[in-house]
């Protein structure tokens, strides 16, 4: 108890630690109690980070930042509009047909769950496989009643996509246009002995600019290799399910794990225990196994290590904590609790001597 009581007063007389414990945990209540509010402002940096990147490449070819910075935005409103006018239809369409689809669907997936008993009586009883299918049925009502609190609530999301329009690219454009001038002003609220929350930003900094650019280059890359593949095979609603599978990834290992199974599913519905359905599921695998071991490390090359365990622990704490927004921050949130570990005991050794 006294060691405690000794090193929570070497820590409270430091003011650097002092100012990093306030700031973090101001920080933590202002994104709990006001992230919806400030969902807007939040992925306004996000996409400012990933412009952010395009805007430095420009300027190592001697562009001027503001004519970079025009470029860049000027592609970024069309690549938006684009996405609007033509992908997003395409989407609601198909998803559109694949909730048509779902009564059938059950239909063969009850008839084929009912014959498991007579191939494997050993493992499985018909009981068992009534229970299963009274399961799925409640489940789907389950969904089937969120899916209509979601349409009552549907102007509303009308109304905040509306305000996401028109007040998203004007908060990305001077995000990205007054970058300095924004760092500076707020610059002037931090303590001048705050060496501590310095190193610790840095590196963060470095961490969260890698990880945004690379996941949305990831999805990219990731959701039109699966569309070219499920296109070429034929596959029924490859522009949804491609696009889950490119989402997939802003959730390491568990996204991939959830999303496989719609796709073998929808596969298995079209073609049944086919030669086709062999070739999707290998194409599928494929696809996978290049992310994580070739795509991955490429884009993630600035990336701190995390143990995988690790990575799935914060994705859990993170997510359940700030729901989508914890999920897509939560590799940069463990690397943030990684730095102020690794930085916290040093300057506790600097303090001492």
């Amino acid at each position: 108890m006294n060691n405690f009581v000794e090193w929570f007063k070497q820590q409270v007389s430091n003011p650097q630690i002092v100012f990093l414990t306030l700031f973090l945990l101001a920080t933590v209540l202002i994104v709990s109690y006001a992230g919806a509010i400030l969902a807007p402002v939040i992925a306004g940096i996000v996409i400012a980070y990933v412009l952010e990147g395009l805007v430095g490449r420009f300027t190592l070819f001697g562009f001027p930042r503001p004519v970079a910075v025009s470029f860049v935005y000027l592609g970024f409103i069309i690549f938006v509009i684009g996405t609007v006018l033509v992908v997003f239809p395409v989407l609601y369409n198909q998803m559109t047909e694949m909730v048509q689809q779902i009564p059938t669907l059950l239909s063969r997936g009850q008839v084929a769950l009912m014959q498991l008993p007579e191939h494997y009586p050993e493992l499985i009883s018909i009981e068992q496989v009534r229970e299963l299918i009274a399961a799925i049925r409640v489940q789907l009502t389950d969904y089937g009643q969120q899916l209509v609190s979601i349409s009552v609530t549907g102007a509303a999301s009308i109304i905040t996509l509306m305000i996401y329009l028109i007040l998203l690219p004007i908060l990305i454009f001077f995000f990205v246009k007054d970058k300095k001038k924004i760092l500076n002003y707020l610059i002037r609220f931090v303590p001048k002995d705050h060496e501590l929350a310095a190193q610790i930003w840095r590196d963060v900094d470095i961490q969260v600019a890698n990880y945004v650019r690379g996941k949305f280059w990831e999805i990219l890359i990731v959701w039109g290799v699966t569309l070219a593949a499920f296109a070429y095979l034929g596959l029924k609603y490859a522009v949804l399910l491609s696009f889950l599978v490119g989402i997939s990834v802003l959730i390491p290992y568990i996204g991939a794990a959830v999303v496989t199974l719609p796709v073998m599913i929808f596969a298995w519905a079209q073609w049944g225990w086919s030669s086709e359905f062999i070739a999707l599921v290998v194409t599928y695998l494929v696809i996978q196994a290049l992310d994580g071991n070739l795509l991955v490390p490429v884009l993630f090359s600035e990336a701190v290590n995390l143990h995988p365990v690790a990575i799935i622990v914060a994705v859990l704490f993170f997510g359940g904590l700030w729901g989508l927004w914890g999920v897509f921050f939560a590799i940069p949130l463990a690397t943030l609790v990684n730095a102020i570990i690794v930085a916290w005991p040093k300057q506790r050794k600097e303090a001492v001597s």
